[in-house]
């Protein structure tokens, strides 16, 4: 039990801080009530700046929530009243940048909280923030011939989600990092997946903010920028899908731009003056028609367009995104450390989520090829993207096959990626037009390779070879070639050649196959003796040889069912030199047996 004096000090320690916090309470309340009172009466704000200070001063996380709920009631009203709008008043002037500043010194705090400690926090000022968006929107549409988007207080949104600065209420100057995944979340489901136009002003802004940084000073701003777009689901896709704005006055159409057809083309048809006379003539269904035609296919100069009509132009929203992805890539492989795991997230979504929203696909081949040039597991996806770029995008590179090949190294079938290799290699090879000549590199290197390799890849390893010959019949002569046994064989494979198509694979034999019939391992030694039956089963599914490992080979030998047992011997030895019933040779074997007998 602690001393009555120590006691009495912590019982009048937490009634202070209980004290401190009615105190607190009520302070807030009191200057809202009064802020509410003056701006009714359009008497003195000063009080404004009492809140606004003791809002960023306060510690305790109850009593600055309800703080920054009081500051963003008190600045809505004043919005609402116009107290922000222009006004040729010079007094009403010098009291509107004095708002501005109360409100710009709130809103930085609040942008501070959004990396804040407590999770309330941190949602409560994005969902405020956003929440002013619009009022901000609303006011500055009002003394505008248009809606307007508040793009200064949503550059500031931006800045804080990717930047992460440091925390507001903190003593210690840490150092910004990644973005809490639930505020990310939050704003992604909530307004980029949403609403059109926080989406197309989020993929425009975003860029200058990854210019102006740095990998000294703002590491942390690629990866939180990519894992917004990595999670960026409602991309449109046709004009029918911008429908949602989060301002609801850039819901309006704007006006067609100067260089449509129709405006740009002159009506020779003299069909304007005489309305009436056409309106029975077949024709003009069809001139409509083409008409429609021709102007879908007129191509938009999207730097003419105003803000409103680029906002509904899908057009537009593909060059924004297009522009963000081209300036984010060279800097996701900036980073040794972090690179190549960047790398690995852009790969897995380019094909599905990035490059059929671009306005030419091709215009990531650098960087692709870039990370062909990586290795590993980073080059194996971008070879899939390359792949995808030349099947789908109609892309030349000649030197695809050679950079296949180039993969088919000594570590290949001891990587745990070798799986994704396979699979991804299959898919390579599927075409039946490719030259008998390459295809034999193939099957003659992983061949080769097969000889060092565990028996979980030789497992892999032979169906895939199977499937291949199966394919491709001009192969069959590398397990049917019959060699004079007086000359001793001479593998005339090329193995230190990069070009599959120079190494003389088809010249010579699968040896190495054949050797894996008296493999240790009986799984491998039974599978290759398919190359010796007639090539009349299906192709394998190589799904089902994907997976094998060391334990799954020894959990299926464990589990095998014994057909037959097997023999053992009956009788028991009693030495290891001789048995009890043999005659003694001499005195001195009997002294050695005897030693020996257990």
């Amino acid at each position: 039990m602690a001393p009555p004096s120590l006691s009495a000090d912590l019982r009048s320690g937490s009634g202070s801080r209980k004290r401190l916090k009615l105190q607190d309470e009520s302070l807030i309340k009191d200057l809202e009530d009064e802020l509410t009172e003056s701006i009714s009466s359009n008497a003195s704000l000063n009080p404004l700046a009492d809140l606004t200070s003791l809002a960023t001063s306060l510690d305790e996380p109850q009593i600055v929530l309800k703080a920054i709920y009081a500051c963003y009631r008190v600045f809505t009203t004043l919005i609402s009243n116009g107290s922000l709008e222009t006004s040729t008043n010079e007094q009403a002037k010098v009291v509107q940048i004095w708002i501005l500043g109360r409100l710009d010194e709130y809103i930085r705090f609040l942008c501070g909280l959004i990396k804040d400690e407590e999770p309330l926090l941190r949602t409560s000022a994005l969902n405020i923030v956003m929440s002013l968006l619009k009022h901000l929107s609303a006011s500055l549409s009002r003394s505008s011939p248009q809606a307007q988007f508040h793009v200064p207080h949503f550059k500031k949104v931006i800045s804080a989600l990717l930047r992460c600065p440091p925390l507001s209420r903190s003593t210690q100057e840490e150092f910004p990092g990644e973005l809490d995944p639930e505020v990310r979340d939050m704003f992604i489901a909530k307004w980029l997946n949403v609403y059109t136009d926080v989406r197309w002003f989020f993929l425009r802004d975003a860029e200058p903010i990854l210019l102006s940084s740095s990998l000294k000073t703002d590491p942390q701003v690629p990866k939180n920028l990519l894992s917004f777009l990595e999670r960026l689901k409602s991309f449109p896709i046709v004009q029918s899908e911008l429908t949602s704005w989060w301002v609801e006055g850039l819901k309006t159409q704007p006006a067609k731009p100067n260089n449509a057809f129709n405006d740009s083309e002159p009506d020779l048809s003299g069909s304007g003056s005489e309305p009436e006379a056409n309106e029975g003539d077949w024709r003009k269904f069809f001139d409509e028609e083409e008409m429609q035609k021709r102007q879908s296919e007129t191509p938009i100069r999207l730097h003419r367009l105003t803000v409103h009509q680029s906002l509904h132009s899908l057009a537009s929203h593909r060059a924004v995104f297009t522009r963000l992805w081209l300036r984010l890539l060279p800097r996701l492989s900036g980073d040794e450390r972090a690179g190549s795991s960047l790398s690995l997230r852009v790969l897995n979504i380019m094909h599905r989520g990035v490059m059929p929203h671009l306005t030419r696909a091709v215009m990531v081949m650098d960087w692709v090829g870039g990370c062909v040039d990586y290795g590993g597991v980073v080059g194996l996806l971008a070879l899939n993207t390359l792949f995808i770029l030349m099947q789908e995008y109609n892309l030349d590179y000649p030197s695809f096959y050679t950079r296949l090949y180039a993969f088919l190294d000594q570590d290949l079938l001891h990587l745990k990626y070798r799986s994704r290799f396979f699979r991804l290699t299959e898919l390579f090879l599927s075409s039946t037009h490719l030259p008998a000549t390459l295809l034999a590199s193939f099957v003659k290197r992983l061949s080769r390779l097969s000889l060092t390799a565990p028996p979980s890849s030789i497992v892999i390893t032979i169906p895939f070879i199977y499937n291949i010959l199966k394919r491709h019949p001009a192969l069959m002569r590398m397990i049917h070639r019959d060699e004079d046994g007086s000359v001793p064989f001479e593998d005339p494979f090329v193995t230190d050649e990069p070009n599959p198509n120079l190494t003389n694979a088809l010249d010579s034999s699968l040896w190495e196959l054949c050797s894996h019939k008296s493999h240790y391992h009986a799984g491998v030694s039974t599978l290759a003796r398919i190359f010796e039956e007639a090539f009349t089963k299906p192709s394998y599914p190589l799904e089902d040889f994907l997976d094998h490992t060391y334990g799954t080979l020894i959990e299926g030998e464990l589990k095998r069912r014994i057909k037959k047992d097997p023999s053992v011997e009956i009788n028991e030895p009693h030495g290891i030199f001789e048995t009890r019933d043999d005659p003694p040779l001499d005195s001195e074997r009997n002294i050695v047996e005897c030693l020996w007998t257990f």
